[in-house]
């Protein structure tokens, strides 16, 4: 997109990307921004067929015609672009995101389609960086799920209970940065089994560079770092911050984590839960940037990514919720 037509606001992306002309040059712009080459072969000698939005190789093999869409989050999609570019642009933007109910009413597509869409967009909001993380680093963990006394009496006995007595919740651990090399905060999430302290000492190996200064609270799962990270405790039965010593950081990502589930989604089956983590996450970590800039981030993430509905629902297991 050029800066003088660049969508600023909601509406004008709707209107903008209503051109099937104009969405389909800026999917072909971000993904071969060097000119179109077969995503089979490599080949560069393509033929293109402007009546149906395709490219042929001139090489003959298998699957000689090629979209702009193949090997992307849009593969297989009956729905038009704009439509997509609409869930992009308000799951990017949308601060507590947006349930599939009320997507489907906004654009006009079924429910279930509109939840398959949804996580798709998901799915190109994660994170590919593998760079560990240095400096001043926070970890801290949580729970996610209803409470035990609310829950119906057959699965109440299903519920078992895990660390700290949060019986039936998911375990979130996060990991977050304070300052980054443009001074900003950036966070780390996982949905992992427990709060052992083999699980969260394996994360912060994984996620924090060795000699960094790790903060955490008091929670024994986080014994052993020591020597190899600079570890500062804060004990929450005293106070939540000596100076420096805090993890109010990661808190505050909680808080907005919990917000979004309990107000927006309001039940979130365990299997699909790191696709929201991804989603909220990647929402903090953009939250500098404009939402033409965390749209265009998203769409620039779409390639090489794809997600079935086989592998969405566990193989046919309908997981259809918000």
């Amino acid at each position: 997109m050029t800066e003088q037509h660049e969508p600023q606001t909601l509406m004008e992306a709707i209107r903008h990307f209503a051109d099937p002309e104009v969405s389909h040059n800026l999917l072909v712009s971000l993904r071969w921004p060097t000119g179109v080459h077969c995503p089979t072969c490599g080949r560069t000698e393509v033929r293109y067929i402007a009546t149906r939005r395709l490219w042929e190789c001139k090489e003959k093999h298998a699957k000689r015609q090629f979209s702009a869409r193949v090997g992307t989050i849009f593969e297989d999609s009956p729905l038009p672009l704009d439509k997509w570019f609409a869930g992009i642009w308000m799951v990017a933007n949308c601060k507590n995101g947006i349930s599939s109910y009320e997507f489907s009413r906004a654009v006009g597509i079924t429910q279930k389609s509109a939840w398959f869409l949804l996580h798709r967009i998901r799915l190109a909001m994660q994170a590919g960086s593998i760079m560990k993380m240095d400096g001043d680093v926070e970890a801290d963990e949580t729970f996610i799920g209803g409470k035990s006394e609310f829950m119906h009496a057959n699965r109440r006995k299903k519920v078992i209970g895990n660390a700290r007595g949060h019986a039936g919740k998911q375990v979130v651990m996060g990991i977050l940065r304070r300052t980054d090399g443009t001074g900003k905060s950036k966070v780390r999430t996982k949905h992992v089994p427990d709060v052992k302290g083999d699980t969260l000492r394996k994360e912060v190996r994984e996620t924090v560079q060795p000699g960094s200064t790790l903060y955490t609270d008091e929670w024994v799962g986080y014994r052993g770092l020591e020597g190899e990270y600079r570890r500062e405790v804060i004990n929450h039965a005293v106070e939540y911050a000596q100076g420096h010593v805090h993890t109010n950081g990661i808190e505050n990502f909680w808080s907005l984590l919990k917000r979004t589930i309990k107000g927006t989604y309001v039940s979130v089956e365990p299997f699909h839960l790191g696709r929201y983590l991804d989603e909220q996450s990647f929402r903090f970590n953009e939250r500098d940037s404009n939402d033409s800039g965390r749209f265009l981030t998203v769409l620039s993430q779409v390639f090489g990514r794809r997600l079935t509905w086989n592998e969405l629902t566990g193989n046919g297991a309908a997981h259809v919720a918000a």
